[in-house]
């Protein structure tokens, strides 16, 4: 916990601190998870898929240890029950009591919702769920936006698991804590609009872009009343999340974001930081270059996940231009060619890099740059965090 905390306040600690499932973008696919154990020789345990649309392994305390990560979730939610299930490749696994997928006559598996709609579905042969409904694609005014239940209180049963659970992790572990989904709110307007819908509100229809974003943030902090006082004073870290950019550049231009988007996260980032003693994380992938100064003006403390192959996301220069100001949570490895597709070797180059360009004085704290996937030997894995711990350590001399 100490070695994150001392990174976070732009130190140097003995070693780069190493993240695996911090949170559900710096994590392991179920799939791969079983292959590392296997591989490390690890037997028995259980590989529980805590997010089952990118069908995501909780990573068990032996994986961390051998990995010598630091970090660990408190998500909001816990399941109350696990169920046997089978990953797509037959390895076993188990899913949470509330995941009840159907699969269709043509193979794929569709998830639905209380009202029977199919919310979500993967096809016949994939790895992933996608989000298909959007239950306001055919809104046209700000009046109905009024018809829309955008929050549901959290119930007692389950701050008193959250209050629980978050205690003694701080009190039995030295990791440090992250609160998972904190939420966003771009993404979610993307997911209640659907994107094309949405993307053209910006443009054509700000003010119900924005009376749609106003309700989300009202909606996001009547829940953080409710969780952050339970987790005060035991996370390090709060996480939110919104993807703002493509591999080529922003999603939207970098003027809209700042009308329009802008000043909603600007208020939901500052509700957080004036309630919880925590650094603030923003997952957001991409080309977001263009959005770091907006994120530091707001008070990001933590930019993940530093998508080393998009454009203008070179971590030498984001490090001269950024470091003194920003932590980067990830950018420690490419798993888009590097990880899945290099040798042991090309990995190893890979971490060796990364770290030089960020590591130095503090602020950084190592992961690959998104979910290890599916594909990915376990050999370059291991690589991965063998290079970490050996080229992290302080001071960096590559």
């Amino acid at each position: 916990r100490e070695r994150v905390l001392t990174a976070l306040r732009h130190e140097e600690p003995d070693r780069v601190p190493i993240d695996l499932g911090g949170m559900r973008s710096t994590g392991i696919m179920g799939i791969a998870y079983n292959r590392l154990k296997e591989y490390l020789g690890i037997k028995g345990g259980r590989t529980r898929i805590y997010d089952v649309g990118q069908q995501l392994a909780k990573p068990e305390l032996e994986v961390l240890e051998t990995i010598g990560a630091d970090v660990l979730p408190v998500p909001m939610h816990e399941p109350r029950s696990w169920w046997a299930g089978r990953l797509p490749d037959g390895s076993p696994c188990e899913y949470p009591d509330y995941f009840k997928p159907e699969t269709l006559p043509d193979g794929s598996k569709v998830i639905r919702d209380e009202e029977g709609r199919i919310v979500s579905k993967m096809p016949k042969g994939g790895y992933y769920f996608d989000g298909v409904y959007h239950p306001l694609e055919n809104v046209e005014t700000i009046e109905e936006l009024d018809d829309y239940n955008f929050y549901t209180p959290v119930c007692e049963e389950e701050l008193e698991s959250l209050r629980s659970r978050v205690k003694r992790l701080y009190e039995e572990t030295d990791y440090a804590l992250m609160l998972n989904d904190a939420g966003g709110i771009y993404e979610w307007a993307q997911g209640l609009r659907g994107w094309s819908n949405f993307l053209m509100d910006l443009i054509r229809n700000p003010e119900f872009a924005g009376a749609l974003l106003d309700k989300l943030v009202d909606a996001r902090i009547e829940r953080l009343k409710e969780v952050l006082p339970i987790v005060d004073g035991y996370v390090q870290i709060v996480q939110v999340g919104d993807d703002l950019g493509t591999q080529n550049g922003p999603q939207i231009p970098p003027r809209v974001y700042r009308e329009v988007v802008k000043p909603r996260h600007a208020r939901f980032f500052r509700y957080i930081k004036e309630h919880v003693e925590a650094y603030l994380f923003i997952h957001t992938c991409g080309s977001v270059y263009d959005f770091i100064p907006d994120l530091i003006e707001m008070g990001v403390d933590i930019l993940n996940p530093v998508q080393v192959s998009a454009k203008g996301m070179d971590t030498a220069r984001l490090k001269e231009e950024f470091g003194d100001k920003i932590t980067f949570w990830g950018g420690g490895c490419d798993t888009q060619s590097v990880l899945p597709f290099g040798r042991p070797r090309d990995v190893e180059d890979e971490v060796k890099r990364r770290i030089g360009d960020l590591a130095p004085e503090g602020g950084f704290i190592f992961t690959q740059v998104h979910n290890i996937q599916a594909g990915v030997p376990p050999e370059n894995i291991m690589a991965m965090y063998r290079a970490a711990k050996e080229y992290g350590k302080y001071p960096i001399r590559i």
